[in-house]
């Protein structure tokens, strides 16, 4: 079955200084990027413009905010950055021409939903691992005023950004499905207890490798009551986080369908912004982590040698009938 093939847009929203740093990524003006190894200087060459800036973003950012007689506050948003990309499994085997088409098609989408004079920039970049854009527009409405509330707005009016965003793309592109969101989850959030108990998981996952890697046809037998002894409180961890994973299971979707563009805008936050702009994507990432090393928990199970098995399960029948005969007949052991 092939893997989902999500649209992606995220935004994300610049007051001042950070501009700078955002216009060094995206537009590539340094020497090297060690603070992000996703970057291949060979292929940088074949990034490319769909909107070439007429200067710097925050000159051009505060011109137009001049020129619109606004107002601003050290705390305003000057600067919104789009991140537009899709699923990689979207861009496999699609030539340079096609690749193209879809980031023209993703820009005549914003253009219809934002002043396309307000656009400073919208860059592809071809030279990390999937292929995605970077928009940036300043937020002035069409009366006017400089307010990206009003034009990205909350939750709900995020949730109408992605809905049409996907609406518009399927149109061209059949094969792009739209990622669910929190709002249709009804969970965007998974409580800290998860985190302690995949920890402790984990820890036990990582007892029973050691155990299983030490296991040879010589000493199946023998290590099998102390592989025995860690399965007793191991499955039914692995169990217990299973019901977990099927609760949140809409938001791991979610999550892995925007994991493209976390790890994007996580790349950039590293090196050139505050800890605190960060920590959102962060824990959207961390979510991912839980999934993957549950899904590792489980997988470690199909690793174990038939012989170990074999003998575990022995065991746990015999203890189950010990405990069934002293539930079911006090005097049966004596």
């Amino acid at each position: 079955m092939a893997a989902p093939q999500y649209a992606i847009m995220r935004f994300m929203k610049y007051k001042g200084p950070e501009i700078g740093k955002i216009e060094a990524h995206d537009e590539r003006t340094k020497e090297s990027y060690a603070s992000n190894p996703d970057i291949d200087p060979s292929r940088t060459h074949l990034n490319f413009h769909l909107v070439e800036p007429q200067g710097r973003y925050r000159a051009e950012a505060e011109r137009q905010i001049r020129e619109a007689g606004c107002r601003t506050r050290t705390d305003s948003v000057r600067l919104v950055e789009t991140v537009i990309t899709a699923s990689p499994e979207f861009f496999q085997n699609k030539s340079m021409k096609e690749i193209r088409t879809f980031f023209r098609e993703a820009l005549e989408f914003i253009k219809q939903k934002q002043n396309p004079n307000t656009i400073i920039s919208a860059v592809v970049h071809m030279d990390e691992k999937t292929p995605h854009m970077h928009l940036s527009f300043v937020p002035l409405t069409e009366d006017g005023r400089l307010s990206a509330k009003e034009i990205i707005g909350n939750k709900k009016k995020l949730t109408k950004w992605q809905d049409a965003y996907w609406e518009h793309m399927v149109k061209r592109f059949p094969e792009l499905e739209r990622g669910v969101s929190a709002s249709e989850t009804g969970r965007d959030y998974i409580p800290p207890r998860v985190f302690k108990e995949m920890t402790r998981l984990n820890k036990q996952r990582e007892k029973l490798e050691g155990l299983l890697s030490e296991v040879n046809a010589f000493n199946a037998k023998a290590k099998a009551a102390e592989i025995g002894k860690v399965l007793d409180k191991y499955i039914p961890s692995v169990e217990k986080m299973s019901t977990q994973v099927r609760k949140y299971s809409k938001v791991f979707g979610s999550m892995k369908a925007e994991n493209a563009a976390l790890e994007l805008q996580n790349e950039t936050l590293s090196a050139e912004l505050k800890e605190s702009q960060q920590e959102s994507i962060l824990k959207k990432m961390a979510d991912l982590k839980l999934q993957h090393d549950y899904e590792e928990a489980v997988s470690l199970l199909e690793r174990i040698p038939p012989e170990v098995l074999a003998a575990y399960a022995d065991r746990s029948s015999r203890t189950s009938s010990m405990n069934w005969n002293r539930g079911g007949d006090a005097f049966a052991e004596r």
